[in-house]
């Protein structure tokens, strides 16, 4: 028995030790989980403490648009040939400027991918009379909101003891056009060089910066004249002011394509209206390559702009003229070509393209808002205009196409040649017409002076060029309040059937046409095609266009 109680003594003592050494080990791995978790609260701790805006919500997605970016050289339908001289001057910068993938959009793309942005620009050039389309996607990052309250037009921050967190002045995130926003003491040198003219923004608030802008809507063009942008904190490094302005000024340049008639409008006249509007009159442009008589062109619409003298800023180096302004504005652009989209409007104006022409008929007091009513005006009939091309695209069957519009119940006139008024009365013709009718191309720029609710009616050539008219005329026109119409030709309506037979991937395989490259798309769709109408397939969209003046 004893032995027997000994074992049993030892099996006991065996267990106690056993339960006491899991206890240990249990115990241990406590005390070390317990340091892990400590060590954890201690790094998250300090990382709050030294940066208390490291979290400020859920991060903000990325918003990518489709912008199509549009740049040809085209004719005004009343003076077509006019300006041949300086889109000849251009063709060689067009062609470097609308390769498929240039040097410098390749980087802007580079650039862009760092910051999980991706640009494609396929852009197109027109070799003929006008030009064809670029297309350009945007994804623009949002920015995080901080604490930071920033002031109406950017370009600093109320927090003079973090310059870390100042808001940069100019944004150049953006393919097709750089915005440089000074908001304080800004001084602007004028220069005749590239890069020689400044504009200087004075505050301890913004660290020193420089930057190189090109202040026109298509940065990535050749030949423009870059502005010096740059912030310093003291006024010892700058320019001293001869002359104060107590209004906004804008810095903007007159190069690129400027002269061709679309581009006057997408490149400079939209976007002018959307930087400088909200101004009301009170803003003063500074002009890099200012061109006297193409200001004068539009002097109504410069004069509605601006209530101040125009600037040439090249030639205030001459003079030793510093201008000193309360803010300034370098640069300007359009988001989508010859219209407005107000939700990617950076100035905050909410601006619309039915705004815009609202604005034209202001400035070149335009007597009709809206066009004829069908039924409430007895015996009145519809007035068409015909804008007729005498180079490519010629509607070779233009007689035909008049007498059947009469025939469906229009007044018609055919404009073409060079107008024997000025521009100013060429503007209130056009607004007398309820419908606007002509082959893509430049001329359908004038649509702008269409009353609002007028209908334009786009004649396509052939050879898959709808997206092209659709993001030169077809969305513009949507937007500008117009009632819009199309009509696409066919094969046995384009004279390359005569040249080509209907077999050639001229005529059978448009798309690969267009995958082999600009140059043939420019050359022969637009450059060498013209159209005749087929008159029985014309006549039902001669009638859509009445029942939307009914």
């Amino acid at each position: 028995m004893r032995r027997g109680e000994s074992k049993a003594a030892t099996r006991g003592a065996n267990r106690s030790s056993s339960s006491s050494s899991w206890k240990s080990r249990y115990i241990g791995y406590g005390l070390v989980l317990g340091f892990v978790l400590m060590l954890l609260y201690l790094m998250v701790n300090a990382q709050f403490s030294n940066n208390p805006n490291a979290y400020l919500g859920p991060a903000t997605t990325s918003k990518t648009e489709s912008i199509p970016a549009t740049t040809y050289q085209g004719n005004q339908a009343w003076q077509e040939d006019g300006s041949r001289g300086l889109e000849e001057g251009h063709r060689e910068e067009v062609a470097s400027a609308h390769t498929e993938r240039s040097t410098g959009q390749r980087q802007e793309k580079d650039d862009e991918s760092e910051k999980q942005r991706t640009e494609k620009n396929s852009i197109e050039e027109q070799l003929g009379n006008d030009r064809s389309s670029n297309y350009w996607e945007e994804g623009r990052q949002s920015e995080k909101k901080d604490t930071i309250e920033f002031s109406e037009f950017g370009g600093g921050t109320d927090d003079f003891n973090n310059v870390a967190n100042t808001k940069p002045i100019c944004d150049t995130s953006f393919g097709k056009y750089d915005i440089c926003v000074l908001d304080g003491d800004t001084r602007a040198q004028g220069g005749a060089g590239a890069g020689a003219a400044a504009v200087t923004l004075v505050s301890p608030r913004a660290a020193p910066r420089e930057w190189k802008i090109k202040p026109y809507s298509r940065k990535y063009l050749d030949g423009l004249k870059p502005v010096t942008v740059r912030s310093v904190p003291n006024p010892e490094d700058a320019p001293p002011c001869t002359t104060r302005l107590n209004v906004p000024a804008m810095v903007i340049e007159l190069g690129g394509l400027t002269g061709n008639y679309w581009h006057d409008f997408t490149d400079v006249l939209v976007p002018l209206f959307i930087g400088a509007r909200r101004f009301g009159g009170e803003v003063q442009l500074l002009v890099v390559n200012l061109l006297p008589f193409w200001v004068d062109k539009y002097r109504r619409i410069f004069s509605q702009i601006s209530r101040h003298d125009i600037v040439d800023l090249e030639k205030d180096d001459d003079r030793g003229v510093v201008r000193c302004y309360p803010h300034v504005v370098v640069g300007y652009g359009s988001r989508k070509e010859f219209t407005i989209d107000p939700s990617l409007d950076d100035t905050g104006g909410g601006y619309t393209m039915v705004n815009f022409t609202e604005f034209l008929r202001q400035s070149y007091s335009l007597p009709r808002d809206r066009p004829i009513k069908l039924g409430t005006n007895h015996g009145a009939r519809p007035r068409m205009m015909i804008l007729e091309r005498t180079n490519s695209r010629k509607l070779m069957n233009l007689p035909e196409v008049a007498a059947a519009a009469r025939a469906a119940g229009f007044e018609v006139t055919v404009a073409g040649g060079r107008p024997t008024s000025t521009y100013d009365e060429f503007a209130r013709e056009v607004n007398s017409y309820d419908v606007m009718v002509g082959v893509h191309g430049a001329g359908l720029t004038n649509c702008v002076f269409l009353p609002t609710g007028a209908v334009l009616l786009q004649i396509v050539p052939y050879g898959r060029l709808e997206s092209i008219a659709q993001t030169d005329f077809g969305e513009p026109a949507r937007d500008m309040g117009l009632r819009y119409i199309e009509y696409d030709i066919a094969a046995d309506e384009s004279s390359l059937m005569d040249v080509f037979g209907k077999d050639h991937p001229m005529i059978k395989d448009p798309v690969a046409v267009h995958l082999s490259g600009w140059g043939n798309v420019a050359e022969w769709y637009l450059g060498k095609q013209d159209v005749r109408v087929n008159i029985e397939r014309f006549r039902p969209f001669l009638t859509q266009a009445l029942e939307h003046l009914q």
